[in-house]
């Protein structure tokens, strides 16, 4: 019954890197929609703007609050930087398909997008950066 308490643990964390999630997303998509209906820039930089300032609260509180990651930050920080800039990539490419080739509402495309990195991220931060 050991994986019984492993399972606990990897639930916590994902309900923690959840929430932290959650944060990080008013900080991007508050960005993301101030960008493009309050200053007319288009959707795909808008977001990736978004996604730097979102990566800068998610650093923070996933370092605390999801991970209890005891790494120094000169080895977290350029391991957490390297995950999010695969995800800064895949926010790109995805951003960029959904609304430029496929014609998607950015906000739409912004959701599934959100989905697809938060996997990338909550898997890599789990088994690489903070591990």
């Amino acid at each position: 019954m050991r994986s019984l308490p492993v399972l606990r643990r990897l639930i916590r964390q994902f309900v923690a890197f959840f929430g932290v999630g959650v944060a990080a997303a008013v900080v991007h998509y508050g960005l993301l929609i101030g960008l493009v209906e309050g200053a007319g820039s288009h959707p795909v930089p808008a977001t990736l703007a978004g996604y730097i300032a979102g990566g800068l609260v998610s650093y923070v509180l996933n370092r605390k609050h999801t991970y209890e990651s005891s790494r120094p930050h000169r080895e977290a920080t350029w391991r957490f930087a390297l995950v999010a800039f695969v995800g800064f990539l895949l926010t790109w490419g995805f951003m960029h398909l959904f609304t430029v080739r496929l014609g998607a509402p950015y906000l739409a495309a912004q959701l599934v997008t959100t989905g697809i990195v938060m996997l990338w991220s909550f898997l890599a931060h789990k088994a690489w950066t903070f591990a």
